[in-house]
């Protein structure tokens, strides 16, 4: 069983980004995705409670979806992206730290620590 965690840099401007919506998801047995949990970035763009403590997750393909259309539309900026959907495996057991790099032509992801 595994735990997870996100945050979100803007590096644009070179700060967290706060106030950016965030889904995980969990794919089901017929490929459908099913929503596990929602929050919104905090002024240090990460979420600490996503899932609530000691929650472990299975193997099995998730999603995390990062809805920063509002998130640009709040600092008058334009974007590319209304939402980036990105899509992991989890496994082994362990943790998974997902960050997304952002900026508003273009984001960068990777699996952190």
């Amino acid at each position: 069983m595994s735990t997870i965690s996100t945050h979100v840099l803007d590096t644009a401007r070179g700060i967290p980004a706060r106030g950016v919506r965030i889904t995980l998801q969990r794919s089901s047995a017929d490929h459908e995705w099913e929503d596990l949990a929602m929050g919104s970035t905090n002024a240090d763009g990460r979420i600490p409670d996503l899932l609530p403590k000691d929650s472990k997750l299975a193997e099995g393909m998730y999603r995390m979806r990062f809805d920063v259309s509002a998130y640009f539309s709040e600092h008058k900026t334009k974007s590319f992206y209304p939402y980036i959907e990105v899509v992991f495996e989890l496994a082994a057991d362990g943790h998974y730290h997902v960050p997304l790099l952002l900026s508003p032509w273009g984001y960068s992801t990777y699996r952190g620590s």
